[in-house]
């Protein structure tokens, strides 16, 4: 019985990693599919995909979004909780719900309203467009992470620091945002993560310069192939890689 749970957990793993296990093995393939039997180990596809200019623009283009989006989520995010944790306004419980909303929005939903209103005002479709979007939907979650964090303890320190004669402006640069900053820095991966994945919003809000995911869309319209593991390994190391990076820099930190 004492060997059941450690079972069942080395199943949920398996369960969880198997596909993920399957793309990176056969990233590896010589052959020309992806399927068994596996033919190789070879590195001719990451050379493939890494001397894709399509490819590598696409990788670029998803990093630039992910960022500048997670950066303006995240400012937002802190604006917004930092107004209503610290000031007493009208109807804050509705405006905290409305934030938080879109949260349980199809991104199918969303992405159609923004690009019928995109469309409606003149703006053509870019990477800034699905930028936008990526904040949108990256905003509800900045803010909730945010605003759970402002406790009892910041606000006393405002206090303090403002009985002691700092400005309002010194106050949140010097107290507030260190203070939250291990907050911030979880919203702000988390965000870059979503951003890095999200598909529908970004097939619906670009055109021309398309992000990664949209560029292995494209590439499914021809097949299988060993390429599409080699870019799916690479995109699940750098989220992995982003999740270690908000592993050591904010919650051991807070440990």
């Amino acid at each position: 019985m004492r060997a059941l749970p450690w079972l069942y957990l080395a199943a949920a793993f398996v369960f969880i990693y198997l596909p993920v296990g399957a793309l990176v093995l056969f990233s590896f393939q010589g052959g020309g599919l992806p399927v068994p039997p596996f033919d190789g180990p070879s590195l001719q596809w990451y050379r493939d995909i890494l001397n894709d200019g399509d490819v590598m623009a696409a990788l670029g283009h998803s990093l630039a979004v992910a960022l500048a989006s997670s950066s303006v989520a995240v400012a937002l995010g802190f604006c917004a909780a930092y107004g209503l944790a610290r000031h007493v306004l009208p109807g804050s419980a509705w405006i905290r719900g409305l934030l938080i909303a879109p949260l349980t929005v199809s991104y199918l939903i969303i992405g159609l309203g923004l690009l019928i209103v995109i469309q409606r005002a003149g703006i053509g479709l870019s990477l800034a467009t699905a930028g936008i979007g990526h904040v949108v939907i990256n905003l509800p979650l900045c803010f909730a992470i945010i605003y759970a964090a402002m406790g009892a303890q910041q606000q006393n320190a405002e206090r303090a620091a403002r009985d002691l004669g700092a400005s309002e402006a010194k106050v949140v640069l010097l107290i507030t945002v260190p203070m939250l900053a291990p907050a911030m820095l979880a919203a702000f991966f988390l965000s870059v993560t979503l951003s890095w994945d999200e598909f529908i919003i970004a097939f619906l809000l670009t055109r021309f310069d398309v992000t990664l995911p949209v560029e292995i869309w494209s590439m499914l319209r021809s097949g299988l192939s060993p390429r599409l593991n080699a870019i799916g390994s690479l995109v699940f190391l750098v989220s992995v890689a982003g999740v270690l990076l908000l592993e050591l820099l904010v919650f051991r930190r807070r440990r």
